[in-house]
């Protein structure tokens, strides 16, 4: 039976670490790739835009000796009945303090304002009074009225998982990449300023045409006066009656 050699052994035993140390070196390469190529170079994909359901809310406060609604209030219920009428999704659910000392007052800023929703045009059906009781009693509890809308959201931003700088980590940099965060105040300002949140994902249709304006502008063409204003001036700029 042969045996090998000190020396020969030491050199298979480093031989042998190195293909070790190269195969974790090749396997966190890998990992490091597999990761960098799930996140999407585009930002609109990176950052994408969603169509989720949410709540709108607005509060009145009530104090303890005066009922009714100031003018400030009732522009404020007024304009979410309006906002209800054209995006509500779901009805419209008052919260109503209960067992407060503000108890009569609050009775009597509820019936102004079932009244200014019942005038908006909210049927009875599409108002749910729940009543609740404060946590702390030392806070003025108010009245909250609450309803649901569909609406675009995207986000959230301010997420940074890499340098922006050079790094051995930073791959991108040296790909001229866009770092993670762009485009993503973008797209959440763009969300936020939509009016309505299907036009992300379909055109609206095309409304009729105006025939009265429609039929004006045609009998212009046909006598060959096509400007919608006459200016009686413009034939003193002319140098010649050439083509007349």
């Amino acid at each position: 039976m042969t045996t090998r050699p000190p020396q020969t052994r030491k050199r298979a035993a480093y031989i042998g670490g190195a293909l070790v140390g190269m195969a974790l070196a090749l396997g966190g390469c890998q990992h490091d790739e597999v990761a960098t190529a799930s996140i999407p170079d585009d930002y609109r994909q990176r950052h994408p835009i969603a169509i989720e359901e949410q709540n709108r809310s607005i509060v009145v406060f009530v104090g303890h000796a005066r009922g009714g609604l100031t003018a400030a209030q009732r522009a404020d219920v007024m304009g979410m009945a309006s906002t209800w009428m054209r995006e509500g999704t779901g009805a419209i659910h008052i919260d109503v303090p209960a067992d407060t000392p503000n108890a009569r007052p609050v009775a009597d800023t509820m019936r102004e304002i079932e009244a200014m929703l019942a005038a908006a045009g909210v049927p009875p059906r599409g108002v749910i009074k729940r009543p609740y009781q404060p946590e702390d009693k030392r806070f003025l509890p108010p009245i909250r009225l609450t309803y649901s809308r569909i609406a675009a959201v995207a986000g959230p931003c301010g997420l940074w998982p890499e340098d922006l700088g050079p790094s051995i980590k930073n791959k991108g940099w040296f790909e001229n990449k866009s770092y993670y965060n762009f485009g993503c105040a973008y797209q959440r300002n763009l969300a936020a300023m939509v009016d309505n949140p299907s036009d992300l994902e379909q055109p609206r249709p095309e409304t009729p045409s105006y025939t009265m304006r429609r039929t004006t502008a045609y009998e212009k063409y046909r006598k060959g006066t096509t400007s919608a204003t006459a200016y009686p001036e413009a034939d003193r700029a002319k140098l010649s009656d050439t083509g007349k």
